[in-house]
């Protein structure tokens, strides 16, 4: 099963899915019109080993609502990732049982070597 979770508006995950050569193959989820369940983060996690490895600092609301001032534990990375969807690091993409989380350049020639 191939999966990626993205953000429409996103310029960095419109780059990265222009460069899958099979997009039908995926089954693609905007994460601002259909947000992520509890089932789907939980499989996410169960992959990622940690919420935390999900969460992005890099949000905006982050800093705006405070976060940044807070201690985060798991519990409250699955909250706001939950109820945010600004808060997954984006994009997220599984393959089978492999996950790809971000837009690190690493990450993504990973993914796109895994692909391939």
């Amino acid at each position: 099963m191939k999966k990626a979770y993205y953000l429409s508006t996103c310029s960095t995950c419109q780059q990265i899915l222009a460069q899958i050569k099979a997009p039908e193959s995926f089954q693609m989820q905007d994460i601002k019109t259909s947000p992520i369940t509890l089932e789907q983060l939980e499989e996410m996690k169960g992959l990622a080993g940690s919420y935390e490895a999900l969460f992005s600092r890099r949000a905006i609301k982050y800093r705006s609502i405070g976060l940044n001032d807070q201690s985060l534990g798991e519990e409250d990375y699955k909250k706001w990732i939950l109820e945010e969807y600004t808060f997954l690091k984006r994009p997220v993409f599984i393959v089978v049982d492999k996950i790809f989380v971000g837009n690190s350049k690493k990450t993504v020639e990973a993914f796109l070597s895994e692909i391939q």
